[in-house]
């Protein structure tokens, strides 16, 4: 009997990514593809779905050829991709527009008036359970309505960008349960469409184009023939409903009990735990389904984390990033060394990893504090892995005062693992032992398992997690650092709230 595998694609950011496991979570290869990001104008995002489709079929081809086996034994598909954002098809299912990718903030004003509203508090929240940001469908939407009427009407269906693949490769059109949970448009208490929470945010009208809503493990179609043409996957092969990509993080990286922290490291600082109690709180970004019936993802979230440094170098280092190349290393390990050149204690400059936005006021902006004749690149750059750090503990302290039995160990994924001194940082700061698992791309595999579940290898994600994520190595806190650590964090909240007013000035002359 031949062996059988599961395939995750992931459609995050502007990387396109399609992985082949095994039932163990092996994966046997990987292919990605990059995505250009749009900026027609300032604060919009966007992508070409044209360009984005292609990028799909070409990594589900590269991934089978570079496995070596053959299609059929691909037993289930699934998707995940970033959530939030807007892609919008017409009847044909052709692009209505370009799609809008989640850090767009073209609608924010929407948000302040909806913030704003004291039934925000009373009527809306507690059917939500989460915050609004500009990036979301609901925003959007609405964003829309006033500026592009003609793409609405023109426009059949409402998709996130991970069904709108999951269309293209099945025909079929759904939304899938913890997707849609992330967006503010339907009813997350009672798990489905609400029409008073619609007219609230007065897109009552689109209701028809919103589709059905799909759980996690269903199938929902299966590849069609003209898809089985363009990748080499088999015709009739069934696609999973898929997960939210911030759900796929959190199986992928073993979270399979209600005590275990997660934190992710990308664009986003994204914090989370597994809960069997929802939570509903104005100052929590965000509860979302979990793909487990009765379970609730209890997420705190920015887009503050280590892409700060990916801006540090490529603005300020692309001359490092050639010499470091020419002696066959690479920019990555210079930052490391630079780093390890100092010790915290030697200097109080700090970083707002706020480049691509904040978790704090919205007015926020990055910056270094401190600055003074003493300091060197290398200072910059520790104040840079701190920084991040930081802004994941204040993510995580909120965290803790909602679930104060959460373990003080720390599942941890992203960029920051690929770097042992950044890894070292974060534990001494959060002075709590870090777990790394050995899992390559968590978005692929997190996704993969609920193809997994549907084709009955798992009962459902938990058991999946528990056979396909195992720890590869653990990073113990320096507790002699500990003190060095509190006084500098501390320094770093003041003046998180000392910069509010400064912020909101420099905001309103920029505006104005």
């Amino acid at each position: 009997m031949k062996d059988e595998y599961v395939m995750g694609i992931d459609n995050g950011g502007t990387v396109t990514k399609a992985a082949i496991y095994d039932r163990n979570g092996n994966v046997v290869s990987i292919a990605s593809k990059s995505t250009q990001m749009l900026t027609p104008k300032e604060f919009h995002t966007e992508r070409d779905i044209s360009e984005l489709w292609a990028a799909n079929i070409e990594v589900i081809k590269k991934a089978i050829e570079q496995s070596g086996i053959d299609a059929s034994q691909i037993k289930g598909v699934a998707v995940t991709g970033h959530g939030n954002g807007l892609y919008l098809v017409d009847e044909a299912g052709n692009p209505a527009r370009n799609g809008i990718i989640s850090t767009d903030s073209r609608a924010k004003e929407y948000v302040e008036k909806w913030q704003n509203s004291p039934e925000f508090l009373t009527d809306i929240l507690p059917k939500t359970m989460q915050s609004i940001w500009a990036g979301q469908p609901i925003a959007l939407l609405a964003w829309l309505k006033d500026n592009e009427p003609e793409v609405l009407q023109k426009a059949h269906t409402i998709f996130m960008v991970k069904d709108l693949i999951r269309f293209y490769l099945t025909g079929e059109a759904y939304l899938e349960l913890t997707d849609i949970s992330g967006t503010n448009l339907i009813n997350v208490r009672d798990r489905k469409y609400d029409d008073e929470l619609l007219a609230w945010w007065g897109l009552a009208d689109l209701r028809a184009k919103l589709p059905p809503v799909k759980l996690s493990t269903d199938c929902c179609g299966r590849i069609t023939d003209e898809v089985a043409r363009q990748t080499g996957l088999c015709a009739g092969t069934p696609v999973s409903g898929g997960v939210f990509d911030i759900s796929a993080s959190s199986v992928a990286s073993g979270i399979n009990s209600l005590d275990k922290l997660a934190i992710i490291t990308g664009t986003w600082s994204i914090n989370e735990y597994v809960t069997d109690h929802p939570v509903i709180d104005k100052d929590l970004f965000m509860t979302s389904i979990y793909p487990i019936d009765g379970k609730w993802l209890i997420t705190e979230a920015s887009p503050t984390s280590a892409s700060n440094l990916e801006w540090f170098i490529n603005n300020f280092m692309e001359n490092d990033r050639e010499t470091a190349a020419g002696q066959g290393s690479s920019v990555y390990e210079l930052c490391n060394t630079l780093v390890t050149s100092t010790t915290p204690d030697e200097s109080h400059l700090l970083f707002f990893p706020f480049v691509f936005g904040s978790n704090t006021i919205p007015d926020a902006s990055a910056g270094f504090i401190g600055v003074n004749s003493f300091h060197k690149k290398a200072h910059f750059l520790r104040a840079i892995y701190e920084g991040v750090a930081f802004s994941h503990l204040y993510h995580t302290e909120r965290l803790r005062n909602i679930n104060p039995d959460l373990s003080r160990t720390i599942r941890i994924a992203g960029g920051v693992t690929n770097s042992p001194v950044w890894l070292q940082v974060f534990a001494d700061i959060f002075q709590c032992t870090l777990e790394i698992v050995d899992v390559k791309e968590h978005g692929t595999l997190g996704t993969a398992m609920t193809a997994a579940v549907m084709i009955g290898w798992f009962d459902d994600v938990f058991a999946a997690s528990n056979e396909m994520v195992r720890v590869a190595r653990t990073v113990t806190p320096n507790p002699a650092l500990q003190q060095v650590y509190q006084d500098k964090y501390q320094l770093y909240k003041n003046l998180l709230s000392e910069m509010q007013s400064p912020w909101k000035s420099c905001s309103n002359y920029i505006t104005h």
